[in-house]
Formats: structure tokens, C-alpha cells, sequence
């Protein structure tokens, strides 16, 4: 795992510099995979559009290196904790919605996610006995749904 986290930080390190992005690149494993951090003064921008640069940096560093990976490992890019923080959001959203379902006993759908985030909604509520997550829809409409079981 670590060769392979080393090769890919190489690979996005030489992608900002080819696109003069004033960005250094560090790197950590954890359990979730490779996780790159990204600082410098063009941080606003890999930010912009809640993140979409991020998200194409780790579809590019997956399409280069994914098969070196194990099924259970990702490439996560960071700049300035924002994954962090949206993954806290999205679990407050997932308790959130696990209230609604069980006050109401209506499922509940949540907008537009990236599969990213639907991941972390999945594995929030996956320890909660009177619930189940199903992602509907297809391609760019994929949703995540929560429903009593």
C-alpha cells in the first residue's frame, strides 16, 4: 500500500506542477486508503464548486492507479480539512435523516450525492438494526435513500 500511495502522490504532485497550480501535495495511509493533502496558495481554488477539483483528482489518481489497490482502499484528495469537514456534515445528514424515517415512517431521499458521499451516509447508518440505505436512480441522479427495514 505504500508504494502504491508514494507512486500515485508522484503522479498528482507532477499534475499540479504540469498545471502550475502553486500546490504541495503530502500524503497519509489510513484505514480508508491513501489520503492527499493538498496546501498552498491555490487552495480556494481545488475548492471551488463544493470540491470538484478534488473529486477529479481522485477519479484521475483511481484511473491510473486503482488497479493497484485493494477493493476496500481509496485515493482521497484534501485541501484545508473540507473532506473532513463534509464528511461530518454528511453523517449530522445521516442521523438527520435517520430521525425523520423513524419519526415519520416515510423514506427519505437525500439530493444529488457523488458516490463518495453516498458511501459515508451507507457506512453511518449501516449499524442501525431498524434501517436499510439503497442507492436509486442511475448516472449523475443517483440518490441515496434511507427506509425503516
Amino acid at each position: 500500500m505504500d508504494e502504491i500511495c508514494q507512486k500515485a502522490e508522484e503522479f498528482l504532485r507532477d499534475i499540479l506542477t504540469d498545471l502550475r497550480f502553486d500546490l504541495s501535495v503530502s500524503s497519509e495511509i489510513s484505514d480508508e486508503g491513501c489520503i492527499f493533502n493538498l496546501t498552498g496558495r491555490d487552495v480556494p481554488l481545488v475548492l471551488g464548486e463544493n470540491g470538484e477539483m478534488l473529486d477529479s483528482l481522485e477519479t484521475i489518481l483511481f484511473q491510473v492507479h486503482g488497479r493497484e489497490l485493494d477493493r476496500s482502499q481509496r485515493f482521497i484528495c484534501d485541501a484545508d480539512g473540507f473532506r473532513k469537514t463534509r464528511k461530518a456534515e454528511l453523517q449530522a445528514m445521516a442521523r438527520f435523516a435517520a430521525q425523520n424515517v423513524r419519526k415519520n415512517d416515510q423514506p427519505f431521499t437525500f439530493g444529488v450525492l457523488n458516490s463518495t458521499e453516498r458511501r459515508v451516509i451507507h457506512l453511518t447508518l449501516q449499524a442501525e438494526d431498524d434501517l436499510s440505505t439503497e442507492s436509486v436512480g442511475s448516472g449523475r441522479d443517483r440518490r441515496l435513500q434511507v427506509r425503516l427495514k
